[in-house]
């Protein structure tokens, strides 16, 4: 499997601000029914994107050093600097003192949310820059190579994969589970301007760096 796509889907899995909602979904009343409608929009929603980007393509990804190539390493560069510059503005942010803000309007009302409400938040919540990144990684792959189609269906495994890992742990150890979500969940809001710095920083330079030696060699 492609590095870009495993550094990328890493990312989407661990991405702090989405994992945070799917606490709050999971810890509610029936969670685990909500927390799978959740992963089934997430997964859908991967699913849409890869497939927009393939049709965009034609299936037939661009041939090295030519102009749809270049251009495509320029977007995923340009994506790359794009974290980069994020990371940057969330670092100057750390230290600095923060207004309080309300939760979302959803979370006061998760406990008679419905599936389908569950279904449409995952895509609204989902990590855009990340995805984009991906969407740029996959116009060079052809699902008619069969090494490039399960590279597909891996990163879209790996990018689900953290919920799916607590949506098993919710089903088959509840009570261990509410214990643990609650842990994380407050673990997680204290850590999200670390692990959003580290996790666009590395996934911005792995970019950049990877666009610029496949453009110069």
């Amino acid at each position: 499997m492609n590095i870009d796509l495993v550094l990328i889907g890493l990312a989407i899995a661990l991405d702090p601000l989405p994992l945070v909602a799917y606490f709050v979904v999971l810890s509610s009343k029936r969670g685990v029914r909500k927390g799978a409608a959740f992963i089934l929009g997430w997964l859908v929603s991967l699913a849409i994107v890869v497939t927009i980007t393939l049709v965009a393509t034609g299936n037939n990804p661009p041939r090295p050093q030519t102009v749809p190539s270049v251009a495509a390493l320029v977007v995923k560069a340009a994506i790359g600097a794009g974290l980069v510059a994020l990371a940057v503005r969330q670092r100057r942010k750390m230290g600095l003192p923060k207004k309080p803000k309300p939760p979302p309007k959803w979370q006061a009302g998760v406990d008679n949310m419905s599936l389908l409400f569950a279904f449409g938040l995952a895509p609204l919540l989902q990590p855009w820059g990340l995805i984009a990144a991906g969407a740029a990684r996959v116009v060079d792959t052809e699902v008619g190579n069969v090494g490039s189609g399960v590279a597909l269906f891996l990163f879209c495994v790996l990018a689900t994969s953290s919920y799916v890992g607590l949506e098993l742990y919710a089903a088959f150890r509840p009570e261990r589970a509410q214990v643990a979500l609650g842990t994380m969940k407050t673990w997680m809001e204290d850590h999200t301007d670390q692990i959003i710095v580290v996790g666009c920083l590395v996934v911005g330079f792995w970019l950049i760096a990877s666009s610029i030696y496949l453009l110069v060699s």
